[in-house]
């Protein structure tokens, strides 16, 4: 057979192992293939898909796309919501077919998340030499564009000869279902060695079980962690991702009942408890609740689960102020649970390091006082979002408006997705979530362009996961920066007949960095969507331009409805989003469009996020900038679980 027919075949026959509370799983690693031919895979994958699609259509499924990134991020999506059970294979052309697949790549290596990347290569025998969209380097011959995959993939292989198969594939498999180095895998392979043959083992071609490891924690890490709990006066657990990827929900929240401890989360950790759970404070960090905040300052001990401490966790290392705070860090990676000083570090599954946490710990209590403080903090920021959720203004609406007709008008088991601009901050203060499934927000990497296309990923999940039954709405929220990025996958969903909801929030320009250039004195420079000023050269003050994207939407075959602008704005937002909840499966993509005031602001987490100021200006706008920022910065800590310099 050939390179690409042994690739096809090999993939069709793998299957990850899960055993989760005594019940074990057992799903297809690969479901299937996304793909853009050109000269590069069109004889290699593409002659070897399209042999087994004939063949048997089961073994490897075809799926178009309108873009490579929007490929890796529709496979990203889907190993989100399948907890990184499955996730789906993207070949690609060469040259800028492969190249498109590098801020996918990256975006799975951030946030921890498989993806399988094929990106065909330019002749291993270099028989045709330049060929067509070769990038030709005169101090290395042997470096093509996918080199570049390198420093974003989590494993990186290049198939020159076939025998290599072998080790390319099961390597980067291994890779692809360990839960500490997952990420992306990119195995590139030459456009002349796809198509040669070579003798494959029967074995090779065999069914073949990946088990995700699941490691227990050690006993004395955990005698420790329970010694320093039962001693700590203050205590706070920040959820991560890992809580969701490790099953570990109900586990979180046995031990949070049990000792009384409160618990904030990260943006991939919303959902580790439902938002009106007792214990539950919400978002931390930049993005955070005034709840989660005012008690992560006071804080005396962190335990970290499953988090890899960003800067947006930690509102760039301001959040916990306590001059005597520790941590603790439960994580299945090392990297992660090492971070930021700990003193100790537990290298273990979420969901078995919570058992073992919660029967060490045994009988131990957060006090009254704590208790009080929770439900008094908690109390204030609910009523907070209750106020946002409330506004209304005419003609046009606040986004805090438009989150709170979405979060009314979903089920709970209903999905939200997300990436980039103002609606993941605003997102991960006020989106109310009780499945932990219900919330999906990339946002390690912060991508523009992801939202569509990844809620695609997440509506296939959606999809095999009701098997014919009544299944989980997607409802992705994108502004009009992101959706004039990367939309065009629209067409995918129209082509199968996928119902993704997506709510368009227009609101001509960039809300997000416009409100963050505006705090650094940079008063919103390049930020909104005007006509050009020709004799200024600027873009601050011409007119609004004569943009459409409800007609952009319609053009691609999606069902639009338009929320017009007025008085009622949000009562017709829940109604059309109701409606659209209501359209059967299989009829397509909804677009609802509604219009958004940028200018105000969702409430205040009362943190910080480090963006350096000019130091230097002669805007008096920057200079009042800076002076704030200096003020902020006094309070960043070198090295989190470290006391500072002279302090006792």
């Amino acid at each position: 057979m050939t390179v690409a027919q042994a690739v096809v075949e090999f993939l069709g026959r793998q299957y990850t192992v899960d055993t989760v509370g005594g019940q074990s799983y057992r799903e297809r690693l690969i479901p299937g293939m996304f793909g853009i031919f050109g000269h590069g895979n069109v004889a290699g994958v593409g002659q070897a898909l399209k042999q087994y699609q004939a063949a048997d259509p089961t073994l490897m499924p075809y799926y178009q796309g309108r873009n490579e990134q929007a490929q890796s991020h529709q496979a990203v999506g889907y190993a989100r919501h399948t907890r990184r059970r499955q996730t789906y294979a993207v070949t690609t052309s060469i040259g800028p077919g492969s190249s498109n697949l590098l801020t996918g790549a990256a975006l799975a290596t951030s946030n921890r998340l498989p993806v399988l990347l094929l990106p065909s290569d330019t002749f291993a025998t270099r028989a045709a030499d330049p060929v067509l969209q070769q990038l030709e380097h005169p101090h290395g011959y042997d470096i093509t564009v996918n080199d570049a995959f390198r420093p974003l993939s989590k494993y990186f292989d290049r198939v020159t000869r076939p025998e290599q198969l072998f080790s390319a594939l099961t390597h980067g498999l291994r890779v692809l279902t360990d839960p500490a180095e997952t990420g992306a895998v990119t195995i590139s392979l030459p456009q002349d060695v796809q198509a040669e043959t070579m003798e494959v083992p029967e074995e090779f071609l065999a069914e073949r079980d990946w088990r995700i490891r699941r490691p227990a924690p050690e006993a004395q890490d955990i005698a420790e962690a329970a010694r320093r709990l039962r001693a700590a006066r203050n205590p706070l657990i920040i959820a991560g991702g890992g809580v969701l990827y490790g099953f570990a929900t109900e586990q979180l929240r046995a031990f949070a009942e049990a000792t009384g401890i409160p618990v904030g989360w990260t943006q991939a950790g919303v959902g580790s408890l439902a938002w009106d759970h007792p214990q539950a404070v919400g978002a931390i960090g930049s993005t955070g609740t005034t709840a989660a905040n005012a008690l992560a300052a006071e804080a005396d001990l962190i335990v970290g689960i499953g988090t890899r401490y960003e800067d947006f966790t930690t509102a760039s290392r301001t959040a916990f102020q306590n001059p005597a705070v520790e941590f603790i860090n439960l994580n299945v990676a090392a990297i992660d649970a090492y971070k930021h000083g700990t003193s100790l570090p537990i290298v273990a599954d979420a969901r078995k390091g919570l058992e073992a946490l919660q029967e060490a710990v045994g009988g131990a209590r957060v006090s009254a006082t704590v208790t009080q403080q929770v439900a008094e903090e908690k109390a204030r920021w609910d009523a907070t979002v209750d106020a946002a959720f409330a506004e209304r203004y005419s003609p046009l609406v606040s986004q805090n408006a438009i989150i709170g007709a979405a979060n009314r008008a979903m089920d709970p088991r209903d999905v939200v997705v997300c990436a980039a601009g103002s609606l993941p901050g605003d997102l991960h203060k006020m989106w109310r979530v009780a499945d932990p499934y219900g919330y999906h927000v990339e946002y390690a990497y912060s991508c523009m362009g992801y939202e569509i296309a990844g809620g695609l990923g997440v509506k296939r999940a959606a999809v095999a996961e009701a098997d014919g039954q009544d299944g989980r709405d997607v409802v992705v929220m994108v502004g009009d920066g992101s959706y004039l990025m990367m939309h065009t996958e629209l067409v995918t969903a129209v082509a199968e007949g996928l119902k993704l909801i997506v709510v368009l929030i227009q609101n001509h320009g960039y809300a997000s960095i416009g409100a963050l250039s505006e705090s650094l004195g940079s008063q919103r420079f390049g930020t909104k969507y005007r006509t050009l000023d020709a004799a200024r050269h600027t873009f601050d003050d011409g007119a609004t331009l004569p943009v459409d994207l409800a007609t952009n939407a319609e053009s691609l075959g999606a069902t639009v409805y338009r929320i017009e602008p007025g008085e009622t704005v949000i009562e017709e937002l829940e109604a059309a989003i109701q409606r659209a909840k209501a359209a059967p499966e299989g009829s397509g993509p909804i677009v609802i469009h509604v219009e958004s005031d940028p200018l105000i602001d969702a409430p205040s987490s009362e943190s910080w996020w480090d963006v350096p100021v000019s130091a230097v200006s002669a805007l008096e706008s920057t200079q009042q900038a800076f002076q704030t920022y200096t003020d902020h910065k006094s309070r960043q800590r070198p090295l989190l679980g470290g006391r500072a310099p002279g302090e006792a």
